[in-house]
């Protein structure tokens, strides 16, 4: 159901559903309707911490024929992508951070994709080579994929733009100036992700070294795809291929299908806003399970400069946390997923002292 100006707020903890969110007031001057909007997305944010968003801006590109654009690189050979792969996966390539990676088999995530940063859309001077976090994303040839990189650039700027407004109304939410979060995240390292979940067979499945691979849902036995978590950052913008799966862990633990809209975003949040919030914003959980069908998604995770600090905002005490960079925090998380994992020494931190907050 879509929250509107006549629609009653939910009881905190009663959420069965993802809330529909429409967002379209935070395009446009202040207004009664944009307080309502900006009300609305709190609730969700301090209740389900998951929530789809519509009503975004023509400039906008989602929907069935954006994504396809996007995802057509999925269509390159094998040996192209291997080009673009991660040092990990490939000892003489450059890049670390930035880039492809394929499926690991065996484990309780199976995907590939590529990661891109923001260079994509703001050019090389957003990257600094002596910085992982902050390296230049290596893509594909122009010819190979005609028209592509501006597709990227297109969307890769639309979703900043988007997770500006958002930021901003939950800075007026908590009490704050509007543009009180907008400097962390100028020329920060947002991450653009095309994803594959490729369809597991019975035999991968039986490999797979990792307990939990089958979970009971709804009364019956699924396998999961991708294993549960809560995102390490702020804030991620999801587009989805209209393939079901995705589910966030409501507060009472039950697991919430995200049904797949082309005409809106999913929407939750991460662990450092939480932090950064003092908890009136919930990082939460989620997964995919796997529905036998080839599945693909484009997430958009907002994020910081690697160099921004995240102290105690104004309304809270000035002691509630240790200040910390938000880039060793970040390279502290990562190496805990399947596709960043033996990557521990390849950064050095920018600061010394203790290691950053966890939840």
């Amino acid at each position: 159901m879509e929250v509107s100006s006549t629609e009653p707020s939910r009881r905190p903890g009663a959420c069965a559903v993802v809330p529909v969110v429409n967002v379209s007031a935070l395009f446009h001057a202040r207004s009664a309707q944009r307080d309502v909007t900006d009300a609305a997305i709190l609730e969700a944010a301090g209740n389900s911490g998951f929530l789809s968003i519509v009503g975004l801006p023509a400039s906008v590109p989602i929907g069935c024929a954006a994504r396809a654009d996007l995802l057509r690189i999925f269509r390159l050979e094998k040996s192209v992508l291997q080009a673009l792969w991660r040092r990990k996966f490939a000892p003489c390539n450059r890049n670390v951070y930035r880039g492809w990676f394929p499926v690991q088999p065996g484990n309780l995530t199976s995907k590939e994709g590529i990661d891109m940063g923001a260079d994509v859309a703001y050019g090389p001077g957003v990257t600094d080579a002596n910085d992982p976090l902050r390296e230049p994303t290596p893509l594909p040839a122009e010819t190979l994929l005609p028209k592509w990189r501006s597709a990227i650039a297109t969307y890769y700027t639309a979703m900043d733009e988007v997770c500006a407004a958002l930021m901003q109304s939950i800075a007026r939410s908590l009490g704050l100036e509007e543009r009180f979060f907008d400097s962390a995240f100028h020329r920060g390292l947002s991450t653009l992700r095309l994803l594959r979940y490729p369809v597991r067979t019975a035999e991968e499945l039986t490999r797979c070294a990792e307990p939990g691979v089958w979970v009971s849902h709804a009364g019956a036995r699924h396998h999961v795809i991708g294993a549960a978590h809560a995102d390490s950052g702020f804030m991620t913008l999801l587009a989805q291929d209209g393939v079901p799966g995705l589910q966030a862990r409501a507060r009472d633990g039950r697991w919430v299908d995200v049904p797949p809209d082309d005409r809106a975003l999913a929407l939750n949040f991460g662990q450092v806003l939480e932090r950064w919030s003092r908890g009136r914003i919930k990082a939460t959980e989620h997964r995919v399970l796997g529905t036998g069908q080839e599945r693909f998604s484009i997430p958009f995770f907002y994020e910081a400069r690697a160099d921004a600090e995240i102290s105690p905002l104004p309304i809270d005490d000035a002691g509630s946390f240790e200040p910390f960079l938000f880039g060793d925090y970040l390279w502290e998380r990562i190496i805990n997923f399947v596709e960043f994992r033996g990557m521990e020494t390849m950064r050095k931190p920018l600061r010394g002292g203790p290691a950053a907050p966890r939840r």
